[in-house]
């Protein structure tokens, strides 16, 4: 069997480690051919040192330069480029057989977009490109014949649960089945009461409970907008309309996702809650390998608990679902504002209630366009940046 050429996209996030963690045990199947990263130089040249990847990617020019120095003194051979561009690249040559896209946040459609049009197997854990360019990236799949897998672990699992010759983006309905649930677990505050969620400081937003996660993405869970941005990625992955997407929260998080079938039955995929077990069911598929993830003891977990979500506690997955019926940019729109409200909370500018007021406010002011260009696209994207940072610097206060 050849060997597989991997580039990461994101390699020293969360997602990136457990990918080479997952690698590193099948290293007859597979080869670090890239590694890329915003800035964080040492980090990268660590991952250089023990897997040397042909190339190495840093957005940052100048932690590019410290990169390209670190790993010269070291003498590993690892060629070093920099910016957007180099992103680009990387996951386009033909060198390069498969792609995690892992980069979090906006930052990732660019590269995502362009291994979609390579025609590579593309591993998505950036969500946030279809939630942005749902269409664009569909439609890139199907012109160049990429193959597209869900990382994320409750698209994963509904993948696993459809049948083996489905691929993402056709109608779930040709296959018999009905609509979906994404599971939840609430995050760190599903029992807090209402009237103490201005007390909410970062450090408690980033403890989750069950799932070791970036900052970003944490808090994200937190307020739920994880979730949203879930049934964004579903309706494109899947082909469904909202209604047929339903959020269920089960603390636990043992049941990743599940599948309605019209005949009655509901499939679901179970698993401790790790990462890696989607990123091996990724890399393999459709066959299977060793993820490193210890089995599921059923008798331990004792109990699965299911309840329906409060809108009240989590108006930001309410805000999800609005964006996504309105269509067009808004789903850009809210991405965009959540992620300036959420480095506002993180850098202690504004209170965790507000990183909804904050979403909410921005999806009213900004109009709403056809999503049917990665100009307009990204255009929007830029718009709502600048009203939300605006409108965190005139009503944000210090929590």
């Amino acid at each position: 069997m050849a060997l597989e050429r991997v580039t990461i996209l994101g390699s020293t996030g969360s997602i990136g480690v457990s990918t080479l963690d997952v690698l590193a045990r099948d290293p007859e199947r597979f080869e670090v051919h890239a590694l890329t990263a915003q800035s964080n130089v040492e980090k990268l040249a660590e991952q250089c040192l023990a897997h040397r990847p042909a190339v190495a990617v840093m957005v940052d020019p100048e932690a590019g330069a410290a990169l390209r120095d670190l790993l010269q003194r070291a003498g590993v051979g690892t060629e070093v480029r920099v910016g957007v561009d180099a992103l680009i690249e990387v996951v386009s040559g033909p060198e390069v057989d498969v792609v995690m896209a892992a980069i979090v946040g906006a930052a990732g459609l660019l590269p995502t977009l362009a291994a979609a049009e390579a025609g590579k197997r593309l591993l998505l854990a950036n969500k946030e490109a279809l939630v942005m360019s749902g269409a664009l990236l569909i439609d890139a799949v199907a012109r160049s014949g990429a193959k597209l897998l869900p990382v994320d672990s409750e698209h994963n699992a509904i993948f696993q649960c459809l049948p083996e010759a489905y691929t993402c983006g056709d109608a779930m309905h040709s296959c018999g089945a009905e609509g979906i649930w994404l599971t939840a677990s609430g995050g760190p505050f599903r029992e807090r009461p209402l009237d103490r969620f201005g007390e909410i400081t970062p450090e408690e937003a980033c403890a989750h409970p069950n799932w070791d996660m970036g900052r970003k993405i944490s808090v994200d869970s937190a307020t739920m907008m994880n979730k949203g941005l879930e049934v964004i990625e579903a309706r494109w992955l899947f082909a469904l309309e909202p209604e047929a997407i339903r959020v269920v929260l089960h603390p636990q998080s043992v049941v990743h996702s599940m599948v309605a079938y019209t005949d009655g039955s509901v499939l679901a995929q179970l698993g401790n809650p790790d990462m890696r077990t989607p990123i091996a069911h990724t890399l393999a598929w459709p066959r299977r390998m060793g993820s490193g993830v210890s089995p599921l003891d059923l008798f331990a977990v004792g109990r699965l608990d299911f309840t329906p979500p409060s809108s009240e506690r989590f108006p930001c997955l309410a805000l999800a679902y609005h964006a996504l019926e309105a269509g067009g940019t808004a789903t850009t729109i809210l991405n965009a504002a959540n992620e300036v409200a959420v480095e506002a909370f993180l850098d202690r500018r504004i209170s965790f209630p507000t990183i909804a007021q904050g979403i909410a406010a921005t999806l009213d002011a900004v109009t709403s366009s056809p999503a049917d260009s990665l100009e307009g696209i990204l255009a929007a994207d830029a718009e709502a940046r600048d009203y939300a940072g605006h409108w965190v610097n005139r009503y944000g206060h210090r929590p």
